[in-house]
């Protein structure tokens, strides 16, 4: 009897506990694009050492193949010359075949033919000599060629790999604190404070506007890609019969993971630890199903930002802290 009463009261205590929901902007996923370091991982930094690797974007992404020496890549040649050259090997195997036959069935030397026979080998014997001097010719050509250098197997290759690691410059303060460094695809850029304070912004402003599913006022904060994607999340949640709520975003650290250039866009990504209420409920009767109206939890994120010249920053990926 003790032993029902003891689960009863469990079995109540765990009906009143809200589940933990992510009703925030991306739903707890990794989305979004990077330019060229879509695939790659953002540069560790104090707040985010680690970040799960974009499991959806727009921006194909392929793994690097290893470099092959020239050298190695060109098969081997395989037998001697005439059994690459086989046009000139089967006319002096025709040539030899003729003179030799003529000579064991009557047309060599003592043959019926007489003198005819024997210029006519003669003759054979002279093509023979120019053939091998043909070919002579060219395996000497043949060598001189593959003695020459040939081109570095990465010649031609980007220069990302020579470029030096991007460095935090001291003089601009962080969010909250720590730093990353990180390898940039193209041109490094400096963030400055006004940087910082956009992409705080864009924290807030993005979480309200998912929390109250104005896709029209997030357009102008996000990509086309990121738009696309909070719409099927908005859209799945409807079908449902529920709403996602994301009130009292606040910041509590961030720090910059890398910011590069490269064509014509700027892109900084920013890892940022943030508090936030995060709850969904029923649209039929406003009841909490995820999540818990009155607690404030925490979420760390590496975000992406990119900008055009001279133009203002957006929202192009989101990738989880591993």
């Amino acid at each position: 009897m003790n032993m029902s009463r003891w689960l009863a009261a469990l079995a109540a205590v765990v009906l009143i506990i809200p589940v933990m929901a992510d009703a925030r902007v991306g739903g707890g996923t990794s989305s979004g694009s990077r330019g060229s370091n879509t695939g790659a991982a953002p540069a560790p930094t104090k707040t985010a050492p680690t970040a799960a690797p974009i499991e959806r974007s727009a921006t194909p992404t392929q793994a690097a193949k290893p470099a092959t020496n020239v050298a190695q890549a060109a098969p081997a040649a395989q037998g001697g010359f005439f059994s690459r050259n086989p046009i000139l090997g089967g006319m002096m195997g025709g040539f030899l075949g003729a003179g030799l036959f003529g000579m064991m069935f009557g047309g060599g030397f003592g043959g019926m033919s007489g003198m005819s026979g024997m210029f006519g080998l003669i003759l054979q014997l002279a093509l023979i000599g120019g053939l091998a001097y043909l070919a002579v010719r060219l395996w000497r050509g043949r060598t001189a060629s593959a003695g020459a250098s040939p081109q570095p197997a990465y010649a031609g290759a980007t220069q990302r790999m020579m470029e030096p690691p991007l460095t935090r410059d001291s003089s601009v303060p962080l969010m909250g604190g720590g730093g990353g460094s990180g390898a940039p695809v193209n041109a490094p850029i400096a963030i400055t404070t006004e940087d910082y304070g956009a992409f705080e912004n864009l924290l807030g402003s993005i979480q309200t506007a998912y929390s109250n599913g104005d896709l029209s006022k997030m357009r102008g904060f996000v990509t086309p890609e990121m738009l696309g994607y909070f719409s099927e999340q908005l859209s799945g949640n409807a079908s449902r019969g529920l709403e996602n709520k994301v009130e009292a975003v606040k910041l509590e650290q961030g720090d910059l993971s890398e910011a590069w250039s490269e064509a014509g866009l700027d892109y900084a990504s920013v890892a940022m630890r943030f508090s936030l209420i995060d709850y969904s409920r029923r649209l039929s009767d406003g009841a909490i199903v995820e999540g818990n109206a009155q607690v404030r939890t925490e979420a760390t994120e590496i975000w992406t930002f990119l900008r055009s010249k001279g133009g203002h920053w957006i929202l192009s990926a989101i990738q989880q802290a591993a």
